[in-house]
């Protein structure tokens, strides 16, 4: 049986390096946020969310995980950050797409903040899942259209579990 979404697995095929800094676009209560930080272990993570609630529940997931390189941060994605521009290596973009208003609006936000050669990695629901039959979709071929307008290389597309795609996009 085809595994549902599973983080650490798809992290594996970024190639990342202790040291690298991070920033999770939508990171929720941490689902990719605490697997990411421990990867990057002399590096940080910067867990952004709009809301508070799943902040708060990330850090106390953080202080039972003990893992401490995360700076959580309350901000709306679609309205731009308080991250420094190219700031750093990955940007992580997972089940976040199909919820904002502005795909192209974070997709630049995420450009904004990357070195050169940093990577973004988006991951949404595939539309017409048994899961999700409720919410508005965001189609993998719409990314790839405004990456390409946003002169962002598409490196990969991949199926990331039963229920989503997967992209890679680099800034060059």
């Amino acid at each position: 049986m085809e595994e549902f979404l599973n983080p650490e697995e798809i992290l594996k095929e970024l190639n990342l390096k202790k040291e690298m800094v991070a920033a999770d676009f939508g990171c929720g209560s941490g689902g990719w946020t605490i697997p990411l930080a421990k990867i990057l272990a002399r590096g940080k993570v910067f867990a952004i969310d709009i809301l508070e609630e799943p902040l708060s529940a990330l850090r106390g997931k953080m202080r039972t995980e003990k893992v401490f390189n995360i700076d959580p941060l309350r901000a709306d994605v679609e309205k731009g950050t308080s991250l420094l521009s190219e700031s750093c290596d990955l940007v992580l973009m997972t089940n976040l797409l199909f919820e904002v208003e502005d795909i192209e609006k974070v997709l630049k936000e995420g450009k904004r903040v990357l070195k050169k050669g940093g990577k973004i990695l988006v991951v949404d629901w595939e539309k017409d899942n048994p899961l999700t039959p409720e919410i508005e979709f965001c189609s993998i071929e719409k990314v790839k259209e405004i990456a390409q307008k946003l002169d962002l290389k598409i490196e990969r597309e991949f199926k990331a579990g039963a229920y989503h795609w997967g992209l890679i996009l680099e800034k060059y």
